[in-house]
């Protein structure tokens, strides 16, 4: 009996961690969108600071999901912080509206995993 809780929990562990697909480093779109991992960003002072609030559907696990997709955000030039809820299923980003837009964010979400499991909604803005 212990043995088969052994194996259904090593199971569902697996499952947590390949559940959510991540895009390859190499892609056109993850290259345009975010610095590269061995590049370091250095966070200044926003010019036009802005927070963008966004529903993300798709997201299937709190670690693999919604933290490559925090990853991916505060990887962009311009962003100063991302954090993405995954019970709440949003996001917070605040970035320099004169480097990033809310469209250039969306497609950073939308684009993240095999670009058509998350998909943005209820985008808004405030300064």
């Amino acid at each position: 009996m212990n043995f088969s809780k052994s194996i259904l929990s090593i199971a569902i562990t697996s499952l947590l961690f390949i559940s959510c697909k991540e895009a390859p480093s190499d892609s056109p779109a993850n290259n345009q969108l975010s610095n590269s991992s061995s590049e370091k960003k250095e966070i200044a002072a926003a010019v036009k600071p802005e927070t963008a609030t966004f529903h993300i559907e798709g997201m299937s696990c709190a670690i693999g999901c919604a933290k490559t997709i925090e990853k991916k955000l505060s990887e962009m030039n311009g962003v100063q912080k991302a954090a993405v809820d995954f019970d709440k299923k949003e996001a917070i980003v605040e970035f320099d509206a004169t480097i990033q837009t809310p469209e250039k964010l969306t497609q950073a979400v939308e684009s993240t995993g095999d670009g058509e499991t998350y998909k943005v909604s209820e985008m808004k803005t405030k300064t």
